[in-house]
């Protein structure tokens, strides 16, 4: 009874196997995002996204993402004659991105570079209140109110598979339009599983 049992559960997760493996309709994945603000007074922001891709194609996919950049703090310094001191302060700036577009890639194997060119949106608040997901939810739901920048992202990287899954690192130049063009890096690290 339990070799039964056994060979059920064996056989059953073979075709689970051979049938996930067989599919490859798209991708899911979460990624930290590092984003270099270029205007001046430049600001290096961390943040959290996620993205889904869809095949088209099999070198091709249409891929949505957004990423949440959280406040980033900055030191001051204030000099006297008898002691230095050193103050951390929250600067309140929290950027949230949208892009939506083509991503054109090296076919279906373990490894496979790619590049993209995207559309989207950049909307930079200032908040003070603390970073969690309800103040991600209202910024996402205030969205029409706010002062939004139209953005294009042109950018390429690389993705490792084992099976359904892999991890992805892309790089591009994050431009809105603001008062003329601004020209901004951005990188994005984190696991990916196809489906």
């Amino acid at each position: 009874m339990k070799r039964s049992i056994l060979m059920i559960v064996l056989i059953s997760a073979m075709g689970i196997v051979s049938t996930a493996s067989a599919q490859n309709n798209g991708e899911f994945g979460i990624f930290a995002n590092y984003f270099r603000h270029g205007s001046e007074p430049s600001t290096n922001l961390w943040g959290l996204g996620g993205r889904l891709s869809l095949n088209v194609h099999e070198n091709v996919q249409l891929e949505a993402e957004m990423a949440y950049d959280f406040n980033r703090s900055f030191t001051e310094g204030f000099e006297s004659q008898t002691t230095g001191t050193i103050t951390f302060q929250r600067s309140h700036l929290r950027v949230l991105h949208g892009l939506f577009g083509p991503k054109f890639q090296t076919g279906g194997g373990p490894i496979r570079a790619f590049v993209t060119l995207k559309g989207g949106f950049i909307d930079f608040r200032f908040d003070d209140r603390p970073a969690t997901f309800g103040t991600f939810a209202s910024t996402v739901d205030e969205l029409r109110l706010s002062d939004v920048s139209g953005v294009l992202y042109p950018g390429g990287g690389v993705e490792f598979y084992a099976w359904i899954f892999g991890l992805r690192l892309d790089v591009g130049d994050e431009i809105y339009f603001r008062d003329g063009v601004r020209n901004n890096l951005r990188i994005a690290f984190g696991p990916h599983i196809r489906f």
